[in-house]
């Protein structure tokens, strides 16, 4: 786990990153870690929240689908002033995530519809061969995170 802040980042950024196994396990330590960083910077409930749900579903696919045995996944948090970038990477760059819609029958599916619908932006990057990265965006100048939370405050420090 490292929690620092960088001198080569703007002066206000924040940045987080764990090693973490590709199991359930994992996926659940990826989602509690995040929560505590996030909370560390008194942001708005809902912004905290919707972040924890988007980690949860990338960690969840790391663990599910890039899954490979001995090989990790990494989680990284980066918070500048008004956006939180997420980015969980694995070792399966051969197996590219694709959003589709599940029958209605399906129990499993729906992950990257719910990224894709907490979030500003989201993609992929494949490399350095073998990962992949799946990254996620969400600006905290939204409409829904826009109350001031208890500092007085909206924006990431």
């Amino acid at each position: 786990m490292n929690q620092e802040n960088s001198t080569q980042l703007h002066p206000h950024t924040r940045y987080f990153s764990a090693l973490l196994s590709p199991t359930p396990r994992g996926a659940r330590l990826a989602r509690l870690l995040a929560a505590e960083w996030l909370r560390t910077w008194d942001l708005p409930h809902g912004f905290t929240e919707t972040a924890e749900h988007v980690v949860a579903e990338l960690a969840a696919n790391a663990a599910t689908h890039g899954r490979l045995p001995g090989r990790n996944f990494h989680l990284a948090l980066q918070a500048t002033a008004g956006v939180l970038r997420i980015e969980v990477t694995d070792t399966r760059g051969d197996d590219r995530p694709r959003r589709q819609l599940p029958s209605v029958e399906a129990e499993t599916g729906r992950g990257l519809l719910l990224v894709e619908a907490l979030t500003d932006r989201w993609g992929v990057e494949l490399g350095p061969v073998p990962r992949k990265t799946v990254w996620a965006e969400l600006h905290l100048s939204a409409p829904e995170y826009s109350a001031p939370c208890s500092g007085g405050t909206s924006a990431l420090p």
